[in-house]
């Protein structure tokens, strides 16, 4: 018993932090993609709003545009709740018990209207001003006002005898609702938004490039390289190739606009051959891919190499040294021994840089921001710039939740392909010499 509780109690904190900073954002991320949040409706319930944008969504609904005009419409309504209102604010009483006689229950186009009908009355206001305060308590409008439920929407709905279906009161309902609502719209917008296509290309190409170029391709020549140096140089070099990997992000992306920017050093040398200055990381399309694959890749090489350079060091020297005695070059050496004992570190770097590569943006965010235009926009940087940070200040939470658990869902299927394609089962079966 001893031996299942102990493990158990040295693996319940790691596996508190893996279900709570993993499992529960990846579930929230998939609840929330099903939803329209955003700043406009807010994470609560909304109210119910008769605005502008209601009535032209029922008007593409093909509502009668009599009930639209009523709806739109503001009428002046002589009831008990309104001639408390204006005595309240000041209305002399012997004017409200004669409307209250006269007027009450009546209705009015307009504010003018109604005025013309006080101004009939034996104790009508004596100045001007008093007479637009009284009128103006007695608007009556439901287009602005904030509702809380459904059923206040409707009871209001009811009191200006519209004879709406049960149908067509649940569509005014729907439309004047800010709140957030359960929805596929999300997924319906990314499959026929034109533009995601070419965001989906962006991210494609960007973690093809940078994946095999650098973060598996160059990092491998790092580590082979580094791998046949003395101790002292080969340690000195790894050292170097770290650097890109410690310094702080934002230091190390300012390094590099320095060296890109039309006054930084790409510049002042190239000028002094004639070359006109420019910004050499935004001035094209092709240049800011080049920069943004460099950033990312210096930085992603530098694991690599550590991996690599790890597993060929557990390599028996034995079997090296009787290589070397056949006859064996260091290509042969490299190509028959080194390599099919890498097999397993490729698989892991392969599949970590790939998901990391997927999720990444900050450095793009930093070096270009998606830029020239959207040319460099990838698929993470949308999502960021969907949910957390755009010009127009709605910020979208379950538009943004889907862009993101499309990432989840890719690195989990690129995942699954990689164990197939490396045979980890036969990775993970015991080797037979021990067998």
């Amino acid at each position: 018993m001893r031996r299942i509780l102990l493990p158990a109690l040295f693996l319940t904190p790691a596996l508190l932090f893996v279900f709570t900073f993993f499992v529960v954002p990846v579930i929230l991320t998939g609840v929330f993609s099903f939803t329209s949040m955003s700043t406009s409706t807010g994470i609560r319930g909304g109210r119910y709003v008769l605005a502008g944008e209601t009535i032209t969504e029922l008007k593409d609904q093909d509502f009668p545009s009599e009930v639209l005009e009523v709806l739109n419409a503001t009428r002046y309504v002589v009831s008990e709740e309104a001639l408390s209102a204006a005595e309240a604010a000041g209305a002399e009483p012997a004017l409200i018990a004669e409307m209250r006689g006269k007027l009450l229950g009546s209705q009015f186009e307009s504010q003018r209207a109604l005025e013309s009908r006080i101004k009939e009355l034996d104790n009508r206001p004596r100045s001007t001003r008093t007479l637009k305060t009284v009128a103006a308590v007695f608007e009556t409008s439901i287009r602005g006002v904030a509702f809380e439920s459904e059923e206040a929407l409707l009871q209001a709905l009811s009191g200006l005898n519209l004879a709406l279906s049960p149908e067509q009161e649940r569509a005014v309902a729907r439309a004047s609702y800010t709140g957030w609502v359960w929805t596929l719209e999300n997924f319906r917008r990314l499959l026929t938004t034109p533009s995601q296509f070419r965001v989906l290309t962006n991210t494609l190409m960007y973690v093809f490039c940078t994946l095999t170029l650098f973060n598996a391709g160059f990092a491998l020549v790092l580590a082979v390289t580094t791998f046949y140096l003395p101790t002292q140089q080969a340690n000195f070099f790894r050292a170097v190739w770290l650097l890109p990997r410690i310094t702080p992000s934002v230091i190390y992306v300012l390094l590099w606009k320095w060296f890109a920017w039309d006054n930084g050093f790409l510049s002042a040398v190239l000028g002094a051959f004639g070359v006109p200055i420019r910004n050499w990381m935004l001035d094209t399309p092709g240049n800011a891919w080049l920069f943004v694959i460099l950033i990312n890749g210096f930085i992603g090489a530098s694991m690599g190499m550590i991996i690599f350079t790890s597993a060929m060091r557990a390599i028996p020297k034995p079997i090296l040294y009787a290589s070397e005695v056949d006859g064996a070059s260091r290509w042969q050496q490299i190509r028959l021994i080194l390599l099919p004992q890498l097999k397993w570190p490729i698989l892991f770097i392969t599949s970590y840089q790939t998901l990391s590569l997927l999720t990444s943006f900050e450095q793009i965010l930093l070096a270009t921001d998606g830029g020239p235009g959207s040319t460099t926009e990838v698929w993470a940087l949308q999502a960021y710039h969907v949910a957390l940070s755009n010009y127009a200040g709605n910020l979208q939470y379950g538009y943004g939740a889907a862009l993101a658990l499309v990432l989840v869902v890719v690195g989990m299927s690129l995942s699954l392909l990689y164990l197939r394609i490396f045979n980890f089962d036969q990775l993970v079966q015991r080797p037979r010499i021990e067998m």
